[in-house]
């Protein structure tokens, strides 16, 4: 028989509220297990059988997600860096326990596809040097492109400022004069504009288009999409 969590745990690690907020949830009659209005907050219960409010739990054995980030937007949880990812998101889900992360950060002038999970391993996985996941970036340049580039990125001898690591070999296609798709493995900081301005571009506009297996499939920018684990 599985062990199954005792409610108030079971909403406090969901966001839902702290352990007397949720307790006093039961108490107003607003939890339900199995049709039947809880009755005892310590109660062990079956997280696919509860509901608060008439709805079902948001992803209750773990939380993988999709989202469209916007540009103007910070992958942070502290507000004083400007407006968050999580101002767009449910608001229970940086009260969740494990924490609500983004994999694969974008900066605030980047727009595209972030994953976001409360899975450690997870996060270890897509994050990993060895996990040779391709991110796809859509960039947008302030000049004419150069052919010269798709054989500079590839080489994988390409160095940027301030590091004594080349650059692992990136695949460059470009589109048209100002625009290109840019694959690469790493997740250095500021790579794709720093790799463009250590020869000689700037990056007016950068979209991520894909992580690893993952694509945006029709999201609009600040909607997400909930995965099955």
């Amino acid at each position: 028989m599985p062990s199954f969590p005792r409610l108030d745990q079971l909403l406090a690690s969901l966001g839902y509220g702290t352990r007397r907020e949720v307790r006093n949830m039961v108490d107003r009659g607003l939890v339900k297990v199995d049709g039947d209005v809880a009755e005892d907050f310590d109660a062990r219960v079956d997280p696919t059988k509860v509901t608060v409010k008439g709805e079902s739990l948001d992803a209750p054995f773990g939380l993988v997600a999709v989202f469209h980030k916007p540009v103007g937007y910070v992958c942070s949880h502290a507000s004083d860096e400007g407006p968050t990812i999580y101002d767009l998101l449910p608001k229970r889900w940086p009260f969740r326990n494990p924490t609500v992360t983004s994999v694969g950060r974008l900066d605030k002038d980047t727009s595209g596809i972030l994953l976001l999970t409360d899975q450690g391993k997870l996060v270890q996985k897509w994050t990993s040097p060895k996990s040779e996941m391709d991110k796809v970036y859509e960039v947008t340049v302030d000049r004419p492109l150069e052919e010269r580039l798709i054989e500079v990125f590839a080489e994988g001898t390409l160095m940027l400022e301030s590091e004594h690591k080349p650059c692992l070999p990136a695949k460059l296609e470009i589109v048209d004069a100002l625009h290109a798709r840019l694959t690469l493995q790493e997740g250095r900081y500021h790579q794709v504009r720093r790799m463009f301005a250590s020869q000689g571009w700037h990056v007016e506009a950068l979209h991520r288009s894909r992580f690893g297996e993952y694509e945006l499939d029709g999201l609009g920018v600040g909607e997400w999409r909930v995965l099955p684990l």
